[in-house]
Order: C-alpha cells, then sequence, then structure tokens
C-alpha cells in the first residue's frame, strides 16, 4: 500500500509515520482518548497504545521510540492551554525536563514548573492534562467573592475599626492579635484597601475620603516639601546640638510640635509628639496662631506634665516660634530647630499631622472646634496600635513608662 511519509522528531531520533499513525498522533494531542483515536483511525487499541507509548524490544525487533510530535508554541496567551498541558504530560512521560518543554512551549521553565505543582494529582502526583486544565479552569472565574464580603463577622469588625479611623495595616494586625487561632478573621492590609476601592458593590459602606485618611482613590507618589525660609532673625539652638538620648529615642520626654492651619491660613491648631511613645497632645488656639498665642498655649500644656517628661522641644523655623526664649525660660524647656526646608527631622509629628488630617480636613475653620473636641481626638489617636511600637497603643507604652 502507498503511503504517504513523514519524519517528524522524538526524543529517541527521527521515525517514520504513515497516514494512519499520523492521524492517530494528531487525535492524541487534541485530548482523544487512545480507544476512541483508534476507533477513528481503524486499527487495534493495543496498536494504538504501542504507537502512543512505544515498543518493547524482543528478540523479533528492536525497541520503538513512542509517537510524539513537537507541539508549536501556542500563540501569545497568558494562560496555558489545553494543548499545551497534553503536550506537558506526554513529554513528563517521556522524562524530559521541565526546561526541554518550555523551550518547546516559548515558555519560562518556572511557568512549566508551577503548573506541575499546581494542577497535579493531589493524591498521586501523576500530572494528568484534562485534570489540570479542569482545575486551572475552576481557579479563573471572576468575579470571586472577596473574603471582606464573604464573612459578615468580619466585615462588622473591620468596619467597626473604620469607624474608629484605624488604618488599613492596623486593622490587619489587630485582627491577628483578636483572633489567633481564626485565620478565616484575618487579612492582609490590601484586602481592606480592595474592599474600599469597591465600595460601590456594598462591600464597606463608609465613603472613601472618610475611610482613608488621605481621601484619595488613587495612590500617588510621594512629594518633595516645599522650602520654608527662617521667619525670624532670633539666635536658634539647631538641632544638629539636641542630646543624643532624643535621636535614638531611648528616654521619653523629648517632644516635636508644629502647626496643622485651616482655611485660608487664618485659624490653626498645636500638635505636640513624645517620640519616644508618640503620644499626642493638641493646643487650642481659638483667636490667631501668632507667636504670643503659640507661647501662652504651649506653655500651659507644657507645665501639665510630670519633670521627667519634660526634657526638649524641636519645632521648625516658624514664625510661631518667635518667643521660644521666654517659652524656655517659663518651663525650663530647650527649644531645638529643624533645618530650613527638612520637615523629616520631626517625624513623628509630620505623620501624627497627617493622621489629624482626618479629623481636621484642610480648606476647613480649625477655629470651630473646642478644646474638648480636641481632648477626644488627641485621646482616640493615643488608643490607636502603632505599627513602630510594635501594634501597642501610644497610650499603653506612656502608662508603662510612668509605671517604671
Amino acid at each position: 500500500m502507498d503511503f504517504e511519509i513523514r519524519k517528524i522528531r522524538t526524543a529517541q531520533g527521527p521515525v517514520k509515520l504513515s497516514r494512519e499513525r499520523e492521524a492517530y498522533s494528531r487525535l492524541v494531542q487534541q485530548g482523544v482518548s487512545n480507544r476512541e483515536a483508534c476507533r477513528i483511525v481503524g486499527i487495534n487499541r493495543r496498536t494504538g497504545q504501542k504507537w502512543r507509548n512505544g515498543r518493547s524490544a524482543d528478540r523479533r525487533q528492536r525497541a520503538a521510540p513512542p509517537i510524539h510530535t513537537v507541539v508549536p508554541p501556542s500563540a501569545p496567551s497568558r494562560f496555558l492551554r489545553e494543548s499545551d498541558r497534553i503536550h506537558i504530560a506526554d513529554r513528563l512521560r517521556e522524562k524530559a525536563t521541565v526546561r526541554t518543554i518550555a523551550a518547546e512551549l516559548g515558555r519560562s521553565p518556572s511557568t512549566i514548573s508551577r503548573e506541575i505543582r499546581r494542577n497535579r494529582h493531589p493524591g498521586s502526583g501523576a500530572y494528568r492534562p484534562h485534570a489540570a486544565q479542569a482545575r486551572a479552569d475552576a481557579r479563573r472565574p471572576r468575579p470571586k467573592l472577596r473574603k471582606i464580603n464573604d464573612t459578615p463577622e468580619l466585615r462588622d469588625v473591620v468596619q467597626g475599626m473604620l469607624d474608629e479611623k484605624w488604618s488599613p495595616e492596623q486593622i490587619c494586625q489587630a485582627l491577628r492579635a483578636r483572633f489567633p487561632d481564626r485565620p478565616e478573621m484575618h487579612v492582609v492590609h490590601e484586602t481592606v484597601y480592595q474592599a474600599l476601592y469597591v465600595q460601590g458593590r456594598g462591600q464597606l459602606r463608609r465613603e472613601l475620603a472618610a475611610a482613608l485618611r488621605t481621601g484619595r482613590a488613587r495612590r500617588k507618589p510621594r512629594r518633595q516639601a516645599n522650602s520654608r525660609q527662617p521667619r525670624f532673625a532670633t539666635p536658634m539652638v539647631m538641632i544638629s546640638e539636641r542630646p543624643a538620648e532624643a535621636e535614638d529615642r531611648a528616654v521619653p520626654g523629648h517632644w516635636e510640635g508644629d502647626l496643622i492651619i485651616g482655611k485660608d491660613g487664618k485659624s490653626a491648631i498645636g500638635t505636640l509628639v513624645e517620640r519616644s511613645t508618640r503620644y499626642v497632645l493638641l493646643l487650642h488656639l481659638p483667636g490667631d496662631h501668632g507667636a504670643e498665642a503659640v507661647l501662652g498655649a504651649l506653655t500651659a500644656t507644657v507645665q501639665t506634665l510630670p519633670e521627667h517628661l519634660k526634657r526638649s522641644l524641636t519645632w521648625d523655623q516658624g514664625s510661631e516660634m518667635g518667643r521660644h526664649h521666654e517659652f524656655t525660660i517659663a518651663t525650663d524647656v530647650p527649644v531645638y530647630f529643624c533645618d530650613p526646608a527638612s520637615p523629616w527631622q520631626r517625624g513623628s509629628n509630620e505623620n501624627t499631622n497627617g493622621l489629624l488630617r482626618q479629623y481636621f480636613p484642610k480648606g476647613t475653620d480649625l477655629s470651630t472646634h473646642p478644646p474638648e473636641h480636641l481632648a477626644a481626638v488627641a485621646d482616640q489617636l493615643n488608643r490607636r496600635p502603632r505599627k513602630t511600637l510594635g501594634w501597642e497603643t501610644p497610650a499603653e507604652r506612656l502608662h508603662k513608662l510612668l509605671a517604671a
């Protein structure tokens, strides 16, 4: 019989295939079972098995390699296709390496290795292409249920922490501490962010501007602070002369201070942050925020502190500290000034001012907030766990220091 002869590459060299064998090979590559492929081509099942798996050597004939055609790389696709998985299974049966299979499919070796590891049979460990395809299909459907939306208890707890103005990262750590033996109550902070971003689908009911302290739906890179020139010429003691114990935060009592400014620069609130514990105090400035007003509010607040918590104060070169000498005489607390355009030198205070903008948004009149409200806001901040304190609260850390 006159058959068309074609040579194709195999793991052990070129072999000749008749038209029936080529048709059988093509059907097998398409995922057709051995029984069905043999019925379509019209051959015995045992013949098909020999063609697919190779023929053992005996006295009359030498061993024949299995039929194998190298599947050309599939068209550009993010995911492996069923034909790719069939090729992987066939080549694994022939003891081909992962790198060889990856080169034949035009994929990264890590893609093939990950595919075998994730989609092999959980019991036997064998890689079965059709079962692997089914597992991949089951894993892929979108949209998936989000953990916060799918767990009412978790959603309520997260919602309560957002009502307390906790950040997603603080929520993540608090959940692990509160529910150590319940993995279903654990989330990463990105899960909380994503739940906020899709709030229109009914996951977390807070408005994004109220739930995130930045109020932005998109992340944006940090920007450089604007240069700020000195506003008074009185002698200053610079931060380079501040004691080393203040720099390493080993001893409590060293404070950082600044103002947060309201609408049109006409109102302000003073902020004080203790460097070691991040404990916050707020200064009520109802009339103006000039040097005299700041001197009075700052002196009255600092004089309420225990003596061992009055060691130093670090401020920027704003005109509101023009009477810093009088403050030092009244409280015996030295004042150190940051270098121009260097807000990072009082980073704890800068970070706290960012937190306070959740309560006192930019562009609002800050003079309308009474002292009782300022005290409540400071108390809430001091009860919020902080990453830099090992997820303790500033109030807890200050209480430990005072007790010691």
